[in-house]
């Protein structure tokens, strides 16, 4: 019995997807388990595998599609099984469905009327272009024979039709430019410059969010960044002391990062003015420290959150950090865990940054950047290990004066961090 594999709703803030991907095509056999198709959403990408065995029947969206939830994708079944109860609603017709033979006469009319098409199966005459761009080529004029495709398996989707459009190549406006190429006298022709080579890849949905967001904060905020440092003697002794324990202690790995977000977590709760939200024409202050951490991953920089912070432990929220991570970056990572952040740390400091000007995630208030360590002198000669801290913050929601004091006891914090333990 055929069955519909619908979009899955990855999170309760998530409304749509985008497929990015399919790994079958229509009638390929599909065992449970196989890899269907991928998806994105604006923050993360994911892989939908099969719960059943059979045939791929009908792709009911292309790649590049941006799919509501919950709306059916594919279905499988077994070869001459009726679909038209899987069709989505509007009565669109699925965007490759398996042939079923007809008679002689009525395949010959369609060959008929089929257009020359540019990507033909060897030995086959039958056209690999989506119902809806053909619908589209046809109702603009358009010689398909001369769109590139880009969908799966050498197939001519919406978009392939859309750049045929850009490019003004209609069927009347090739075939008079052949008639102009004919008709004009034969001139020498003049070597052609070399053509720089390069490469266009289409954002992903992750990247269009990031830039979307990062544009709207900094042309509708008032950012103003303020760049500390503080001696990190102490939590470099203490880390030495942790590192040569973890083994005997089966404690984890705690990093330099995790000691800064403890600090800051503590910090905050005394600073409400930085654990907030600007709405508009009000402020909103939260009673918990919801920390979101900037991760860089392979589809580019995510920022999930450590709920109620200033409640754990330093081992529990260094270990929050690290499972978040590992999900963000593997690209698995709930949509959930991705909202919700009351103030938001950035480290680049592993990457040698001596100081930036972090970019505040709307409608927070401030952002914290972890710079690297480097070596300064006191007025007594003595050399010390000085890290960086840089804080952007909102001047619509904060001023400089309780901005700075925030800053002041996160360094003491880690000043002293032996001490802080203990709060």
């Amino acid at each position: 019995m055929a069955v519909a594999v619908i979009m899955p709703k990855q999170g309760i803030s998530v409304e749509s997807c985008i497929i990015t991907k399919w790994h079958k095509a229509v009638g390929d056999d599909v065992a449970p388990g196989d890899v269907l198709f991928e998806y994105e959403t604006d923050k993360a990408a994911f892989e939908e595998t099969s719960n059943e065995a059979g045939k791929i029947l009908a792709l009911l969206h292309e790649e590049g599609d941006d799919v509501p939830c919950l709306e059916n994708v594919c279905v499988i079944g077994q070869e001459g099984e009726d679909i038209s109860a899987f069709l989505n609603a509007g009565g669109e017709a699925p965007a490759e469905a398996a042939p079923e033979k007809a008679p002689e006469k009525e395949e010959e009319a369609k060959k008929e009327e089929a257009p020359i098409a540019s990507t033909k199966v060897e030995g086959d005459d039958r056209i690999k272009i989506s119902p809806r761009a053909l619908a589209i080529a046809k109702n603009q004029n358009l010689d398909i024979s001369l769109a590139i495709p880009t969908g799966p398996y050498g197939r001519i989707i919406e978009r392939d039709i859309a750049e045929l459009a850009r490019s003004g190549r209609t069927a009347a406006a090739a075939a008079e430019t052949e008639e102009v190429k004919a008709a004009a006298p034969a001139q020498a022709e003049a070597p052609a410059a070399p053509a720089a080579e390069f490469e266009d890849r289409p954002l992903s949905g992750v990247r269009k969010a990031i830039a979307k967001n990062m544009h709207a904060s900094l042309s509708e905020m008032a950012q103003l960044t303020h760049n500390f440092s503080f001696d990190a003697t102490d939590i470099l002794a203490w880390r030495k002391k942790m590192k040569a324990a973890q083994e005997t202690m089966g404690l984890g790995n705690i990093t330099l990062n995790d000691i800064v977000m403890f600090a800051v977590a503590k910090a905050l709760k005394n600073h409400e003015d930085l654990n907030a939200h600007f709405l508009g024409d009000k402020m909103r202050f939260f009673k918990n420290v919801n920390l979101g951490m900037a991760v860089d991953t392979p589809r580019g920089l995510l920022v999930p959150t450590i709920f109620k912070a200033e409640t754990l432990s330093l081992s529990e929220l260094s270990s929050q950090a690290k499972a978040l991570a590992k999900d963000a970056q593997g690209g698995k990572i709930n949509p959930d865990l991705l909202t919700g952040a009351t103030f938001t740390v950035s480290n680049l400091g592993v990457f040698g940054v001596e100081s930036f000007t972090p970019v505040v995630n709307p409608p927070q208030v401030a952002i914290l950047g972890v710079c690297n360590i480097q070596y300064k002198m006191k007025a007594d000669g003595t050399v010390y290990p000085a890290m960086g801290l840089s804080l952007t913050y909102d001047h619509r929601a904060v001023d400089g004066a309780p901005a700075s004091k925030f800053m002041q006891e996160v360094c003491r914090l880690l000043e002293n961090f032996s001490v802080t333990l203990a709060l």
